[in-house]
């Protein structure tokens, strides 16, 4: 998952020194490191609601609500942002060369593919995995990175748009009483049904999160400029607010639904919120990156940034391992869902550390880009 600027090359570790880290910027890979630890926490939460943990109780319970909750797949979008940001880093060198381009696309478009392809069989093991999506995105990615700025955010914004008309003319359908199964229920792992989840109807569609990646593809660009971090921050702010305050000013049945900030009601106020949060998000934690960049806490969630793809698939299978299968870990309320999550995010984070302190790449990103090289 980790699609990122090539750094120095690196003499392989010898003893116990531990291995290097490329020289690349270090916000992206810490952004992406706090954000899988958020995605770990909603993860960990609502699949052991699903299993029969509570889900009322309080103020923690609706702040952590995997589906309606404040937080709701907002560490999700900060992680598409990222990898946004990680495309257009990896693929800038190319710009110009077009025999490199040519070359650059299609490495993205061969990993995209795999992780689609790993991504419907990861989905046996875990209902609803990013990674088809993410793959998705890749390949959608591939063809926008050589277009100007303008034309990407008009990519992103239309898909956002395309996700808010398709969820009214389905709202406005069902209220004439018509049917529209075939698009809430295509039919699981069908083949319409694959293609309708992965754009529409799946837990993270093209349309609207491919504003998220090409917001990032864009901000990519920028990270040069001096300017680039207080525009993040003020145009995450601006889209923020003025999602809360039309959320908040919606009455009525259709309004409630067109100015929803839900996250499955794929609303613009959903999209502008979610990408305002993770504008935020990437501002403040880089800053901190880049001020911090010498002390171990950023080394180490540097590592971590760089093994996402492995630290995602552990922590799915510690979940499976410790629930599913020992069942060491009971459903329960909000406390049993946070402990859970910090402790397997740090097992799970500190062992992808320490692996890559003494081998360099984990061991799912080293097979992925063999894969597609």
């Amino acid at each position: 998952m980790d699609v990122s600027e090539p750094g120095v090359a690196v003499a392989p570790s010898t003893g116990r020194a531990p291995r290097p880290l490329p020289a690349r910027r270090p916000g992206p890979d810490v952004v992406r490191a706090l954000a899988m630890a958020g995605v770990i926490t909603m993860n960990y939460h609502g699949y052991l609601v699903i299993k029969g943990g509570r889900q009322e109780g309080g103020w923690l319970y609706d702040l952590f609500d995997p589906w309606t909750g404040p937080l709701s797949t907002r560490f999700a979008a900060t992680f598409v942002l990222t990898a946004g940001v990680s495309i257009t880093l990896l693929t800038r060198s190319s710009i110009g060369d077009p025999a490199r381009t040519v070359d650059v696309r299609w490495r993205l478009v061969r990993r995209g593919l795999l992780l689609y392809g790993f991504g419907i069989v990861f989905d046996f093991v875990w209902p609803g995995t990013i990674l088809v999506y993410y793959g998705a995105m890749f390949v959608v990615g591939a063809a926008l990175f050589t277009l100007r700025s303008r034309w990407v955010l008009l990519v992103g914004a239309a898909a956002a748009l395309a996700a808010w008309g398709i969820r009214w003319w389905q709202y406005e359908q069902e209220l004439d009483g018509a049917d529209t199964s075939w698009l809430s229920s295509p039919g699981e792992r069908s083949p319409r049904g694959l293609v309708i989840d992965v754009f529409v109807n799946g837990t993270h569609p093209l349309l609207p999160w491919l504003a998220f990646l090409c917001a990032g593809i864009v901000l990519g660009r920028l990270l040069d400029a001096a300017w680039w971090r207080p525009a993040a921050a003020a145009t995450g702010f601006t889209l923020f607010v003025a999602a809360s305050i039309a959320a908040a000013s919606a009455t009525g049945d259709r309004g409630l639904l067109l100015l929803s900030a839900h996250p499955f009601d794929r609303g613009l106020a959903y999209t502008a919120s979610a990408l305002g949060t993770a504008l935020l998000a990437f501002a403040a934690i880089s800053a901190l990156a880049d001020r911090f960049a010498d002390t171990a806490a950023v080394d180490a969630l540097r590592r971590a940034g760089q093994t996402s793809l492995t630290i995602y698939i552990a922590h799915v299978l510690v979940f499976n391992l410790l629930v599913d299968w020992l069942d060491v870990v009971q459903p329960g309320g909000i406390a049993t869902s946070l402990a859970f999550a910090a402790v397997g995010w740090t097992a799970t984070t500190a062992a992808a550390i320490a692996y890559h302190r003494r081998f360099g790449r984990g061991p799912a990103e080293r097979l992925y880009r063999r894969l597609t090289a």
